[in-house]
């Protein structure tokens, strides 16, 4: 059988990635970033597949806040065919504020990810507007009185649906970016023979407190605006999104991307930066809703695989629990998940290996450039 190394776009200078993920009949992939404040995407190219949607509905999801939803639902994409034996499967989760299409530039026959060997399932975290979120979940847990839900309830109820729903007791890998990152490293501790590999980039395994106080500071641009009315606004509370934006840009891409000016494209080399700043504080995330952001903001604030049942908020040792080989790709310029090589290499996790890549964007989902499609026979 052939052997297909993990090919993300983003990679070391040296173009190459570790020999532990090289091994038997391996999903190959990039992560990519939650950033749809950009302006908006050209259309797909031909070659990139679409995608079925799917919805999965648990009756009575206990979440760890010990609220219970009537009906958690899990938005979720599927490319290419299960095979019989149901062992193809690669899971790809969400980023903040994704849906399913959100790895879909990766996914092609000659790209990182060809569904006509792989079975694809991509998640959407509760809050996202098609997951369970405040904005789709009926009275009396509408809107603010949704629950903060945490990595761990969405990694619970993508357990339920693999197993229950699609019948899927191992994938070949796991892939996350960012918040999918922060799944990623979850998974690793709570099902921790659930993948043969695991891939987590630009995302940790807890949120510091640096981490909730930049999270804070989005979450007052958006409640501190009169109309947001304690989330029980009957218009959106347009001030406060554009406050949110304004701050979350700051942290989005690196201090090297603006100073570089690579907001410019050669198709838009006239425009300026004022131009291009206001644009993008008020396209984005086009037609979110301001609890829905918020309640995915807490879930990232509360982070923590320490928190693991069994580990005592400990998270070394919930991250030495890691069986499987895992490959952690931080962004040298991420202001989010700044790249802390001492604490997180490989000798916290035994079968973990590091490798930053050189990125002047910062977090940003993605490069100009196309991903590296080569498959290693």
């Amino acid at each position: 059988m052939k052997k297909i190394v993990f090919l993300l776009c983003i990679i070391s200078s040296s173009g190459t990635l570790p020999n532990l993920i090289a091994q038997d009949s391996v999903a190959n992939t990039d992560s990519t970033k939650a950033n749809n404040s950009a302006k908006p995407q050209p259309a797909a190219p031909p070659d990139y597949p679409r995608g079925e949607r799917h919805e999965f509905v648990i009756a009575n999801f206990h979440t760890e806040s010990g609220v219970t939803l009537p009906q958690a639902r899990v938005a979720y994409g599927t490319y290419g065919q299960l095979n019989a034996a149901r062992d193809n499967a690669v899971l790809l989760p969400s980023y903040y504020m994704a849906d399913f299409h959100g790895y879909e530039w990766l996914i092609g026959p000659d790209r990182a990810l060809d569904p006509s060997k792989l079975y694809l399932v991509a998640t959407e975290l509760f809050g996202n507007g098609h997951s369970s979120s405040p904005r789709n979940t009926p009275v009396p847990l509408h809107g603010p009185h949704f629950p903060v839900t945490t990595i761990r309830d969405n990694v619970e109820a993508v357990h339920r649906l693999l197993t229950e729903e699609l019948k899927i007791t191992h994938v070949r890998a796991m892939i996350g970016f960012s918040m999918g990152a922060q799944q990623a490293f979850q998974w690793a501790v709570s099902y921790p023979g659930f993948a043969d590999r695991i891939v987590a980039t630009a995302g940790t395994a807890k949120t510091y407190p640096h981490g909730v106080v930049r999270l804070e500071g989005q979450i007052a641009a958006i409640t501190t605006d009169a109309a947001f009315q304690d989330g029980n606004y009957t218009s959106p509370p347009t001030k406060g999104l554009e406050a949110f934006a304004t701050v979350w840009l700051g942290w989005l891409y690196s201090q090297e991307w603006w100073r570089k000016e690579l907001w410019r494209s050669p198709s838009e080399s006239s425009t300026t930066f004022e131009q291009m700043f206001q644009y993008r504080r008020t396209h984005f995330l086009t037609g979110a809703d301001a609890n829905d952001l918020i309640l995915q903001m807490r879930t990232w604030e509360g982070h923590n695989v320490g928190k693991t049942p069994g580990f005592n908020g400990d998270v070394e040792k919930a991250l030495g629990s890691i069986r499987v080989p895992f490959l952690y790709m931080p962004s040298e310029t991420d202001l989010y998940f700044p790249h802390r090589r001492r604490s997180l290499r490989s000798r916290t996790y035994v079968h973990g290996h590091t490798n930053a890549y050189p990125f002047f964007m910062g977090t940003h989902r993605r490069p100009r450039q196309q991903p590296d499609r080569r498959q290693v026979p």
